[in-house]
């Protein structure tokens, strides 16, 4: 049985023989402005969630006074952080749905138009 692997004879070359379509979709302006428009959003919501979720956990290991104080009954501030994890969840998924909607979508259609045009010739 033989496996294609990155280091095999020939893999450098098989891989240059790309469509060439795809360094210029790589390259254009909009691609461009589609990524930096991605990255605006994903990057700050990515270092947002983990650095509230590394709380959630320091404090559940380091602040056993503060996490278990009882706020309702049997319902505590550890309960409380953990279902927020959840609500965060949600609300980022949310938030992303709507941001990409109304900033993203749109430019993406248009790229994706012009490189299906492009694809199938209509363009030159």
């Amino acid at each position: 049985m033989t496996t294609d692997v990155p280091d095999a004879p020939g893999a450098h070359d098989r891989a240059a023989l790309h469509d060439s379509v795809y360094d210029e979709l790589h390259e254009s302006a909009d691609f461009v402005e589609l990524r930096r428009r991605f990255r605006a959003f994903v990057f700050p919501a990515t270092a947002a969630f983990l650095s509230w979720y590394l709380l959630y956990v320091v404090m559940s290991n380091w602040a056993d006074d503060f996490m278990s104080k009882q706020v309702v009954g049997h319902i505590n501030v550890a309960l409380i952080f953990g279902l927020l994890q959840f609500v965060s969840t949600f609300l980022i998924a949310w938030l992303y749905s709507r941001y990409m909607n109304r900033n993203v979508d749109a430019l993406a259609r248009d790229v994706e138009l012009r490189y299906n045009e492009r694809d199938r010739g209509d363009l030159r």
